[in-house]
Order: C-alpha cells, then structure tokens, then sequence
C-alpha cells in the first residue's frame, strides 16, 4: 500500500516506519527534516514541510494515500486541517491518540478501549480526546484512533521531571523521587513491540471506526523502573517516595504528568487489538524494554555540550528535587 507517515522519527513512529517498510509497503514520511537521514532508509520518499505552514502542507491534497498514520495532531484545530486535507484522498486515517485520554482516577482496574475518555488533570489528554471527538463527529474521512501508552525508545522513564536530570541524579548517587509508595504497576512497550500490531491495522476494513490501544501486557513499579535504569548504569538508586499531592505543591506543573498520568496504576487489556490483527508478543522483560534508551543516554552523557539556559534549568530542578528530598527525609517515614 501506499502509507503516508506525518512524523516518522519520533519515539514510536520511526520504527513504525521501519516496520512499514519490512512489510512491502511504499512509505513516505513528511515532517520538517531536522531529524538526521540517516535514520530513515533510502527508499523513503521523504517529503520536507511543516504542518503549521499551509503552502507545505496544502501539497498533501495533490496526493493519494492509502493509509496516512497521523503522529503529529495534538489539537482540535490540527484535526479540522486534516480533515480538509485528507478527506476524499485517503482510504484509512490513522489517528495516533494516547492512552492517557483514558478517565483518572480509573474506576476499574483493567483498563479497555470501552473505558471512558475523561481527564480533568492533563490539558493534553483533553485536547487529544478533543481531537478524536472531531474525528468522530464526521462521515467521509474513513478513521482508526490508535492510543499509545508509555512507549519508549531513546527517552528514559524517570517518573518525575526531566529525564536527563533524573540520569544524571542516579550516576551522581543523588535520590530520585517517586509518587505514593512506588508499588503501583505502570506499562511499558517498546516501538518495536508496537509497531508490529500497528502495521497490521493498514487496510483493514474491520479497524474503520474503531478504537484500539497497544501495549504491552506487564506492569512494572516505578521503584523497579528507576532501579533497572540504574543497573543499566552500573550502579543503584535511591527512591524517595512522596503523595502526589505534596508533590504538586511544590510544582504546579507536574499536575498533569502526576496526576493526569503516572501516579496511577496502567495496566491494559489488549484484546480487541489482538483480535483483529492476530496475537503478538512485547518484552516482559526490564533490562530488555531500556536497552536501546540506555544506549542512547550513554552517548548523549558523553557529547554532552553545556548550554547555559539548559544548564540553569536544571540546577533550579535539581535544587527542587534536592528540597523535597531532604524535607520528605526528616519526616522519618520514607
């Protein structure tokens, strides 16, 4: 088939792409050009433009695709462009969602694509449950919403505040914090996990109108999240566990992350996906799951350049994170 990525280097979507590619497919992949050509194989088509910018994205409407995989909608408004976009030149749009839409605080302990879309907490999860609604709301763009959960592949998981601030807080032997006790399960999957499933979804008629998460089966505790990072470091960390709700005092802006998020336990029922496109299997497996972001963190650690902003802003988060710490120790009950 003939698949357009909008995107198509990013944490999930490159090696959707990738797999695209195995699958016999004739791929193309817009985006702005920044990320290096040498991630993306030769016989891409790689069309350079900018999705704010109407002339370079207006060329889209002299193509036909189909199959577009949409990686890059956030907003209601970017979804009403596609759809003067698309709609009557591509056969299957796939809307790239995310599993954070689902309701917080979850009422069931499984969550499935029947779980209801509501997150008070997370504008970001309301913009894009905004944007599968305007999906939803029309007739001629034949649709499939597609809800990622925590998929990783150069980022590492710390739970709380910038990731790199977190690595180099473990290689420093400071403590890094964690919500609640640290025992609530939380998924992880690997892109290369997901993509399998994903790329079976192309063309197939049983996926129009619907909704499906990938992701996969195995929970994880942030406390062992954090420690398997560590020992992909060679060394151990320390996690000091604090309420959610003591921690967003300290900082608005974690409100969404926290309790939009990853304060809760994230457990999926992959059914209906695998119902459909046929069982598949995600690493269970920790150390396996961070391989490829701890890679990739060694070599950014080491080309590291400082930068003066990026520089100021971490010490200010370091400093934060160095306050809750000591205040949350001399309670006595960490």
């Amino acid at each position: 088939m003939n698949v357009l990525f909008v995107g198509g280097t990013g944490q999930i979507s490159l090696s959707s792409v990738l797999e695209s590619i195995a699958a016999g497919h004739k791929v193309s992949v817009f985006n702005r050009g920044k990320s290096p050509i040498e991630e993306l194989p030769r016989e891409i088509n790689r069309i350079v433009g900018d999705m704010n910018d109407p002339d370079s994205y207006g060329k889209l409407r002299k193509e036909h695709f189909d199959v577009v995989c949409q990686f890059k909608v956030f907003t209601p408004e970017q979804m009403k462009v596609d759809l003067e976009t698309f709609t009557g030149r591509v056969g299957q749009y796939i809307f790239i969602s995310s599993a954070s839409c689902y309701e917080k605080p979850a009422k069931q302990y499984l969550i499935t694509e029947k779980t209801p879309l509501e997150n008070p907490f997370w504008e970001y999860s309301r913009l894009k449950i905004e944007s599968e609604q305007v999906l939803r709301d029309q007739e001629q763009l034949p649709y499939t919403i597609v809800r990622p959960s925590h998929t990783i592949r150069t980022h590492l998981p710390i739970q709380i505040g910038d990731w790199m601030v977190g690595l180099k807080r473990i290689l420093e032997g400071k403590p890094l914090l964690v919500t609640g006790d640290g025992t609530a399960p939380w998924t992880l999957t690997r892109p290369v996990d997901f993509s399998i499933p994903f790329v079976r979804l192309f063309g197939r008629a049983e996926a129009i109108g619907e909704d499906f998460h990938i992701t996969g089966d195995r929970g994880f505790t942030w406390d062992n999240i954090h420690s398997a990072i560590a020992r992909g470091f060679g060394t151990v960390t320390n996690n000091v566990h604090v309420p959610t709700e003591t921690l967003i005092r300290y900082n608005r802006d974690w409100i969404g992350p926290l309790m939009g998020d990853k304060m809760y336990t994230a457990l999926f029922d992959n059914s209906k996906i695998k119902a459909l496109v046929g069982d598949f299997k995600c690493s269970e497996d920790l150390d396996e799951i961070l391989a490829e972001p701890v890679k990739t963190a060694r070599k950014l650690i080491e080309t590291e350049r400082p930068n003066g902003a990026a520089q100021s802003r971490d010490e200010a988060q370091n400093s934060l994170i160095d306050r809750i710490v000591a205040e949350q120790t001399a309670l006595g009950n960490n």
